[in-house]
């Protein structure tokens, strides 16, 4: 198993394991496509952002993205592993690789906005809900978390 940088030839495996890992949590294919803009992986967006892949036996099952939204903030734009693989300590793995760089960097927080589904999976690495965005869905909001960082490089719960 290695966590390696995506390159830009990743895009449509990546954008593959990003649909089928949000239709995990019940979405029909019908809202998976109306989603499709905001679900899929470009080369340019490759390009412009940090994204790492999970590797396992040579085939990538997920990958996670950042970019920075200000001077001191990280914005933890996507992290998805493949169906068959949530539930067995591999988002964990993504997220405990992301959280390592984040302390190597000059990030002061980090937020990001989660699928409803997955809010007490980043609650177990201390992030906090702040705010909610409302989605397409009526009466469907994304919590939007945050966890601070502080300058020795720890993580922090805030």
């Amino acid at each position: 198993m290695t966590i390696k940088k995506a390159i830009p030839n990743d895009h449509k495996i990546l954008t593959e394991i990003t649909k089928k890992s949000k239709a995990h949590w019940g979405y029909s294919d019908e809202q998976i496509e109306i989603w499709s803009q905001f679900l899929t992986v470009s080369k340019e967006y490759i390009e412009t952002k940090s994204v790492y892949n999970l590797i396992v036996e040579g085939k990538i099952i997920g990958y996670y993205s950042f970019f920075h939204e200000s001077e001191n903030t990280i914005k933890l734009d996507n992290l998805f592993v493949l169906p068959d693989f949530i539930g067995k300590g591999f988002g964990k793995i993504l997220m405990n690789d992301f959280l390592d760089r984040m302390k190597n960097s000059n990030a002061q927080k980090v937020i990001l906005n989660s699928e409803p589904n997955a809010e007490d999976f980043y609650i177990k690495f201390g992030f906090v809900k702040v705010g909610e965005m409302e989605t397409s869905i009526k009466d469907r909001y994304l919590p939007i978390m945050e966890l601070k960082i502080n300058r020795i490089g720890e993580i922090e719960n805030a």
